[in-house]
């Protein structure tokens, strides 16, 4: 396998497994990370769920092509601490925000899981191909982590064999999350068996269990490149393709035109009684703790 340049850090990398029908990406979060995590004080649990479902969106969004193609990661519950959960990619733009309640998660210790996070809450993943077309499958939240239940939604609702490892960590400069997503590719011969049905295919259990050895240190080491991980990996392959994907950013896109070009929808006498006592309409940013003041 061979590389002009190494990925480290806010890149996904693409690669496939040509003779295993596999593909994969890998990605490990440094700046951005840190960037959204700092619009809010997210006590350590959340930051650690909230840097595990960028981690998430980035590899699944990975999947996507095109400039406008979209995904949603949405995790919520009526019964749990954190009532949503909401991350989203497209074009290499992460965004993410989490509400909870501060009091009863004080009372879950330092590392709570993820039904105690949750309860019984869902996970609702939506894909946006740009071209008009959406579709979103729904699963419960089951599992010890997020990535269990993204495993999870692509058995259930796509069949597709799936492995995700995930990795987040608190170090001296901030915040860094790494992840690892490998899946089983259909085999569309016509008038074969389709590869994404069965679970127990040779090719795949061999795949899994190869990607399975990552540890979590070697998601988050900065001094480990992605090309570096897939070369531990699967190095005892016959061809191991890369494929450089897009870089990463904190890409919130709120704007005060856009908040104005929503609300200029609205009847004037809607748009009165959202206005505040001092006469003006206020539209606050949860994934960028902005307030704008619309002028309307």
């Amino acid at each position: 396998m061979e590389t002009q340049t190494e990925t480290f850090s806010d890149k996904i990398l693409g690669f496939t497994l040509p003779a295993r029908n596999a593909r994969a990406r890998s990605v490990r979060l440094d700046a951005v990370v840190q960037e959204v995590l700092s619009a809010h004080d997210y006590p350590p649990p959340i930051t650690h769920l909230l840097s595990e479902a960028l981690v998430l969106s980035a590899l699944m969004g990975g999947l996507l092509k095109g400039e406008e193609a979209q995904l949603t990661l949405q995790a919520q519950t009526s019964t749990g601490v954190v009532s949503l959960l909401v991350c989203d990619f497209r074009a290499g733009a992460l965004r993410g925000y989490a509400d909870f309640d501060e009091t009863r998660l004080a009372g879950l210790g330092a590392n709570p899981s993820l039904s105690a996070l949750f309860g019984d809450g869902y996970l609702a993943i939506t894909f946006e191909t740009g071209a008009g077309q959406r579709y979103q499958g729904i699963v419960p939240l089951e599992g010890e982590t997020l990535a269990e239940a993204c495993e999870a939604y692509f058995t259930q609702s796509e069949q597709i064999p799936t492995m995700i490892r995930v990795a987040s960590l608190a170090g001296a400069k901030g915040q860094v999350a790494g992840g690892l997503l490998i899946q089983h590719l259909a085999d569309g011969e016509e008038g074969r068996e389709r590869l994404h049905v069965r679970m127990d295919h040779p090719d795949w259990e061999h795949v899994s269990v190869m990607a399975s050895s990552i540890s979590h240190n070697e998601l988050v080491d900065p001094g480990l490149s992605l090309e570096g991980i897939a070369w531990r990996l699967f190095h005892e392959e016959d061809e191991v393709r890369v494929q450089p994907g897009p870089v990463l950013s904190r890409g919130c896109r709120c704007s005060a035109e856009y908040y104005q070009s929503v609300i200029s929808r609205f009847p004037a006498s809607e748009q009165k009684d959202m206005r505040n006592e001092d006469g003006k309409i206020v539209v606050d940013c949860a994934f960028c703790a902005r307030a704008f003041d619309l002028e309307l």
